[in-house]
């Protein structure tokens, strides 16, 4: 008996049983202890998986730790300030992840009764919940025989079975979606998912895996051929943007003056410095000082503008160089209100900010930039 992937490809039966007895086996035996995994409520099983989605664990935990001690129920989340949510979340990136939670929470609470769909297709029409993510609630609180593919699942199959078709392609995905649905294990579906994840963040990792440790050598066509370097293809590479940052740290006396970034790009809804965006040479004072002219009423002669450091802050798409001015005066109006306030130095931790400004904060003694 044989399995024929959608490339022609031949895979026999005891290749299947071999590989899911293996994963489950090797499982058991190394599985990390971690929390979302000595519950089957979905409210923190959906929080967990929403927290991890393009995060390492290591740094996921905290995140998720924080959010079920302030938020320990669907309810509590649905009923939080945004401001709060995205200040809990700062630091984690991806921050529509933020919105699109604390969006479900609400539909969650309110229109469902603060009970989560008990299926995988009723899971998927919650905003911000993918195929992945319904296929990890579905069978991990239902016991649903569902698959989850993730990065760590197309890894450990490609290499295992040595398909080279591009997983992110239209063909790749049926191939790969109709692989692991042959894979899955029906009668405890979630321990399967969990082994084959697990399996892939911390045996067959993207580089130099140890390859002879692994209980999967023998059978592994990517060993076996010397291909593990080339497994899983993708066929597209994501164009990365280079944009120009110069922030304005602009205070009078030990208040500072901040703004909510509220377009539809990165970091949107989290407060940041009074921004000037663009420009790849450094700003002259002349267009400085005409900003600031325009947007702020210096109320005092006594008045400083200096360059700050200069940051590079990659993200998965983009290469930022961001700036700090430092803006300095013993008073100063707010000439355009907008979107614009000014808060006291002391309570900056109440307002979530993108991380490369609160590295700016970490790094700088703020009452020492105020002074004139």
């Amino acid at each position: 008996m044989f399995f024929r992937l959608l490339d022609g490809t031949r895979i026999l039966e005891n290749q299947l049983m071999n590989i899911k007895e293996e994963l489950i086996s090797w499982y058991r035996a190394h599985k990390r202890d971690l929390p979302w995994r000595e519950t089957a409520l979905p409210y923190r099983i959906w929080l967990s998986e929403i927290i991890l989605q393009q995060t390492r664990v290591s740094q996921g935990l905290p995140y998720y730790e924080a959010f079920v001690s302030k938020f320990p129920t669907v309810s509590d989340l649905a009923n939080a300030h945004e401001d709060d949510v995205m200040l809990t979340w700062q630091g984690l990136g991806y921050y529509s992840r933020a919105r699109n939670l604390h969006a479900t929470a609400k539909y969650v609470a309110n229109e469902l009764n603060g009970r989560f769909p008990d299926s995988y297709a009723e899971l998927l029409k919650l905003k911000g919940v993918g195929e992945y993510t319904a296929a990890a609630i579905a069978s991990f609180c239902y016991n649903e025989t569902v698959p989850v593919i993730d990065g760590n699942v197309y890894r450990v199959l490609s290499r295992f079975f040595g398909i080279a078709e591009p997983i992110d392609s239209s063909k790749g995905k049926k191939l790969f979606k109709a692989l692991a649905e042959e894979l899955i294990d029906g009668k405890n579906p979630a321990e399967y998912n969990q082994a084959i994840m697990e399996f892939g963040a911390i045996q067959c990792v993207p580089k130099s895996p140890t390859c002879e440790n692994c209980p999967l050598n023998k059978n592994c066509v990517a060993h076996a051929e010397n291909k593990i370097a080339n497994l899983p293809v993708k066929k597209n590479k994501t164009k990365v943007t280079r944009r120009f940052l110069n922030y304005f740290f602009i205070t009078e006396g030990e208040n500072l003056f901040i703004e909510r970034r509220e377009e539809n790009d990165i970091w949107q809804n989290l407060y940041q410095l009074p921004l000037i965006e663009g420009g790849k040479d450094e700003l002259s004072l002349e267009i400085i000082n005409d900003w600031l002219t325009e947007n702020f009423v210096v109320g005092s002669t006594n008045f400083r503008v200096r360059e700050g450091k200069t940051y590079k802050h990659v993200l998965s798409h983009q290469i930022l160089r961001v700036t700090f001015w430092i803006v300095s005066s013993e008073k100063l109006f707010l000439s355009k209100q907008g979107k614009r306030k000014k808060i006291a130095l002391e309570n900056l931790q109440d307002y979530g900010m993108p991380r490369v400004i609160t590295r700016f904060f970490d790094q700088n003694n703020l009452k020492e930039l105020t002074r004139v």
